[in-house]
């Protein structure tokens, strides 16, 4: 049974986007206040403007952070406080997983996040263009001299190591 919300039965996957710089991305347990604010509280310098939706989860940021919020109940930008380039991120994740991947499992989203993310942060801008080559020539360049085992992608290495 789908709840109202649509979440029954998803992993839950938080991100971190600097205006201008790099996206982050992790799965997380669950939407929890503990868990989304510690990566928070991690990858973003205090004192920090953090922009964020109106989930509640995100009450208390301003102890630490410039926190401003938007709801998108009412509107979905003000100014400069706006979500707009981490759901441009979401977006492109979704096509990922439902058109070209289809059918992914709970356990293997992190690498999903983690090769959406570096799509994302090496996409190619007015200022940097970057062709398919140069990312191809990029990631080739990191894999180099590095094996991954069927068992490793599959889980089943651990199983082994009992």
């Amino acid at each position: 049974m789908i709840t109202a919300t649509g979440v029954k039965d998803k992993t839950a996957a938080f991100g971190i986007l600097e205006r201008g710089g790099a996206v982050r991305v992790f799965a997380v347990p669950g939407r929890r206040m503990k868990a989304l604010q510690g990566h928070i509280q991690e990858h973003v310098q205090e004192g920090t403007p953090v922009y964020t939706d109106a989930f509640m989860s995100y009450v208390g940021l301003n102890k630490k952070f410039q926190h401003k919020i938007i709801d998108h109940a009412e509107k979905y930008v003000e100014g400069r406080v706006h979500t707009n380039g981490l759901e441009n991120f979401w977006s492109l994740l979704k096509r990922g997983l439902k058109g070209t991947y289809v059918s992914t499992e709970p356990f293997h989203l992190f690498r999903y996040l983690d090769e959406q993310a570096w799509r994302y942060n090496n996409r190619g801008n007015k200022d940097n263009p970057v062709h398919d080559g140069e990312r191809f020539q990029e990631a080739l360049s990191q894999v180099a001299g590095k094996r991954l085992t069927f068992a490793e992608v599959t889980g089943k290495v651990l199983e082994t190591a009992r």
